[in-house]
């Protein structure tokens, strides 16, 4: 790193030199790569470098006189953390939009932004803020940034049929055809997921997320061109690939399109970056906004996805359950910290053959630390976890067979933990319950359901400033589109065979967070009777809640009786599977709750 970009301070300067220079009064600069990914590789940390926020998800807007940095309701305690107040204004991204911000302080300006890192819907928000975007290529931020990392560049590998259940070519054959239904020639896709999940492929160029980072173009023919250098692709897995399947460097990918003039071509605006729909128009080519067609496919996993995802947490309830009965015994000793704490269960799980890594950095949050939403430990912000206080441990695990993603609260004892702390921490898991134990027919989308792992909370005047839960892949990423439970989500409906998290939770800022996340399989519900066909949910994940944070007598009946199940189901599959010591703690810990 050169002096003159050692500070946030200098960072900024020299950003705003290179905008000078270019010629316009902003720049965009979004926490995103070229693929428009939730997970980034170092190389395109451009949001962390610039400001020292490093969650997930952001927006910074950098003009002569004034920045702002722009995140959701996750990340408000954690960009007020690492960030300077005096460089930059935190804003809340939904109660006060980017676009409001350019509107008020930059109307009737020149912005740059980097067509690489913005959906062309993103961008008419901006516009129709009344400034005038400029696209900067290359980008400004990357020539200041002296220090950047190299690209990834991971060997690409296959996925077994064992693991994805449907070979590559009736994947690439029913995509096709819904291009051929649709009157289209080619589809771009330019999500990793996606690519990867279509050629039963994998790689290593992201942490936490086993993807190869590539483009891809589909023909009607099923045929695909998958865009990235060549060298990464060994002779095992230029076999695997198949003939139908042509390996071509990156600097092709402009020819590729130009190529496709006067034919229609699908993109998916929302999610593929702004300079393919203009390079696609630029060549005469017809652009047809549609959902990339290996997204909802891909959300609906399979026979052999579904039982691989039954597997994993199974093994990686193993892991869970002798990091829990470790922790109930090291937490009231002291000694420990958030960081030996995940450290601890990031050892358990590695003693699995199949253990890959973990599926995104582990939240180990004690006391005020649990109340910060994605909070992630550093040796500078490292607390020792102390007694009688609430500890939030959420993690996840990745294996050729299935990605996991759990969230337990713990009491750290010796002493109980206060009544007002008890009925919260039982409001959470009643609404864990709720939607655990749903019916609903089939058309109705998470946004729907939402609300019901909501009330037991906004009964007693309560919430949380996030969505109830996510999808997650098949050894992709542990966030999948396109189904969520948030109110924010797009209305998809439930399938099949998708998987979802459920995690309710509640923050009291400065004292504690709590947050109860178990994976859910959609699945087919026989109801006798029922007028037309409904869906229910299958627990996957297998660990116990702590019962020093459950007040029984806020439970109904059905409540009780469903921990009970559950607790019961968790002794049954995985005591057996332990060491005697652990297995006797976990049958303990699964005791029936009472009334």
């Amino acid at each position: 790193m050169t002096p003159s970009a050692a500070t946030p301070a200098a960072r900024l300067a020299a950003l705003r030199a290179a905008l000078a220079a270019a010629g316009v009064d902003g720049f965009l600069v979004p926490r995103a790569d070229e693929h428009l990914g939730e997970y980034v590789p170092p190389s395109a940390e451009r949001l962390a470098w610039l400001t020292g926020f490093t969650g997930s998800a952001g927006l910074a807007v950098v003009l002569a006189d004034r920045a702002a940095l722009f995140t959701d309701g996750r990340y408000t305690l954690q960009a007020a953390q690492e960030t300077d107040p005096a460089l930059w204004e935190r804003r809340h991204i939904t109660e006060q939009p980017p676009q409001e911000w350019l509107q008020r302080h930059a109307a009737g300006r020149r912005i740059g932004y980097d067509p690489w890192l913005h959906p062309e819907p993103q961008l008419a928000r901006f516009e129709a803020a009344g400034v005038t975007l400029v696209p900067l290529e290359p980008n400004p931020l990357d020539t200041v940034w002296t220090d950047r990392p190299a690209p990834p560049a991971s060997p690409v590998v296959p996925h077994p049929l064992h693991y994805a259940g449907v070979p590559s070519s009736e994947k690439r054959e029913q995509a096709a055809a819904a291009l051929r239904a649709a009157g289209e020639a080619a589809c771009v896709l330019s999500d990793p997921a996606s690519v990867a999940w279509l050629l039963n492929i994998r790689g290593a160029d992201l942490p936490y997320t086993p993807l190869p980072l590539a483009f891809a173009l589909l023909g009607d023919d099923g045929a695909v061109d998958l865009f990235l250098d060549p060298a990464r692709v060994g002779a095992e897995t230029r076999a695997w690939l198949g003939n139908d399947v042509a390996v071509r460097p990156r600097a092709e990918l402009p020819a590729a399109l130009d190529a496709l003039s006067g034919r229609r071509v699908r993109v998916d605006v929302e999610a593929t970056p702004a300079w393919f729909p203009r390079r696609l128009r630029a060549a005469g080519a017809e652009v047809r906004a549609g959902e990339d067609p290996c997204r909802l496919p891909r959300a609906c996993k399979n026979a052999v996805e579904q039982a691989g995802a039954r597997a994993a947490h199974r093994r990686d309830a193993v892991a869970l359950a002798r990091f829990l009965a470790w922790f109930s015994e090291a937490a009231p000793r002291g000694g420990e910290s958030e960081m030996s704490a995940a450290a601890r269960l990031l050892a358990f799980r590695a003693e699995a053959p199949e253990f890959r890594g973990e599926s995104f950095p582990a939240i180990s949050g004690a006391g005020e630390h649990g109340a910060i939403v994605h909070y992630r430990v550093t040796p500078g912000s490292n607390r020792p976890i102390r007694a009688d206080e609430c500890y939030l441990i959420d993690s996840g695990a990745q294996y050729p067979d299935g990605t996991t993603d759990v969230t337990r609260t713990l009491w750290t004892g010796p002493g109980l933990p206060p009544e007002a702390l008890r009925e919260r921490a039982t409001r959470v898991l009643k609404g864990h319950i709720a939607l655990a134990t749903l019916r609903f027919p089939q058309g109705v989308a998470g946004p729907h359901l939402d609300a019901i792992a909501r009330r037991a909370l906004w009964d007693a005047g309560l919430d949380y400033d996030h969505g109830t839960g996510h999808g997650v892949g098949s050894y992709l990423s542990v966030h999948e589109g396109p189904a969520a439970f948030s109110r924010a989500a797009k209305p998809v409906p439930l399938r099949a065979g998708m998987i979802l998290s459920d995690e309710p939770g509640f923050y009291a800022p400065g004292e504690y967070g709590i947050r109860l996340e178990n994976l859910l399989l959609v699945r087919e519900a026989e109801t006798p009777g029922a007028a037309k066909p409904f869906l229910e949910f299958e627990t996957l994940t297998l660990a116990p809640f702590d019962r020093r944070l459950i007040a029984p007598r806020l439970l109904a009946a059905e409540e009780r009786a469903w921990l009970d199940a559950y607790h019961a189901r968790v002794a049954e599959e995985i005591a057996p599977l332990l060491d005697p010591a652990t297995a006797a703690w976990l049958r303990a810990a699964c005791a029936p709750i009472g009334a």
